[in-house]
């Protein structure tokens, strides 16, 4: 949850000399070199092809749609805002995971899920003056194919290392994620600084690899319901780095939606299932 909490800073910090798609695309390939890196330095066998499919899934959903979701809807939403209404990403994902895998969580959970849920969507509503705005489409589109992707790879996770998932994952996006990074790079204006070298080597190395490589591990071990319903600490700990890096202000209602839904995680792991 720490290396996701920093991912919408450090794309903040990204945007500040990157272009949208060329940031993702940049992302897509620094993470997939070390990832490829560490498949041959290892010498991982490829992939069984039963296997290809998930792959593909989780590609599409976390390593190009969610990021590139996400960048596009802090163009223009604070990251504190788009911190809470990714909040509801760990319902959607046990969403998934019933219907992907069969996991039947008991009704407590689901009641606790969906408390958290609620209060996400008050929030974004209430932020919006009760009208979704541009940015709210972009994140609501990316909690869908973010779930479908978490999902896939926690299945997968069950049968191989959860780093070789993410890891084939990158591997497989490189036909598309390089030659996008040279025409987006063409295109958008290149600033180099502190901020933005430091955004996107977070954003490769932190939140698409590394923060991953754990987060699937941790999916196989306690079941992908249960370990989804851990991600509601992500919006307080994002509103913190929001504070602390990025100097952007609260209302009132978003610290206090933060904490709404981290008791629910409380209430989700105690619950059966």
């Amino acid at each position: 949850m720490t290396a996701f909490s920093l991912t919408f800073p450090a794309t903040a910090w990204g945007l500040e000399g990157f272009g949208p798609w060329s940031l993702v695309a940049v992302r897509c390939v620094l993470a997939a070199v070390i990832a490829g890196g560490c498949l041959l330095a290892l010498r991982v066998p490829l992939p069984a092809r039963r296997h290809l499919a998930g792959l593909t899934v989780v590609a599409a959903g976390v390593v190009l749609g969610f990021p590139l979701l996400t960048t596009l809807a802090l163009r223009t939403s604070t990251t504190a805002h788009a911190a809470v209404v990714v909040g509801l990403l760990p319902l959607t994902t046990a969403l998934f995971s019933a219907l992907r895998t069969g996991a039947r969580p008991s009704r407590m959970f689901w009641l606790a899920a969906c408390t958290g849920a609620a209060a996400v969507i008050a929030f974004t509503v209430q932020q919006s003056g009760g009208a979704l705005t541009g940015a709210d489409g972009y994140l609501f589109g990316a909690l869908l194919i973010c779930a479908a992707g978490y999902t896939e790879g926690g299945r997968l996770a069950r049968v191989m290392p959860g780093w070789q998932v993410i890891g084939w994952a990158l591997v497989l996006c490189l036909p598309l994620s390089v030659p996008g990074a040279l025409i987006a790079l063409s295109y958008e204006p290149v600033r180099l600084t502190a901020h933005s070298v430091t955004g996107v080597l977070w954003v490769a190395a932190g939140s698409q690899f590394l923060g991953l490589v754990v987060w699937y591990r941790g999916m196989a071990a306690i079941g992908i319901p249960k370990a989804s319903q851990l991600q509601l600490a992500q919006p307080l700990l994002t509103l913190v780095w929001s504070v602390l890096l990025l100097g952007e202000g609260l209302t009132p209602a978003a610290p206090l939606t933060a904490a709404a839904v981290l008791v629910c995680i409380g209430l989700t792991q105690r619950a059966r299932g």
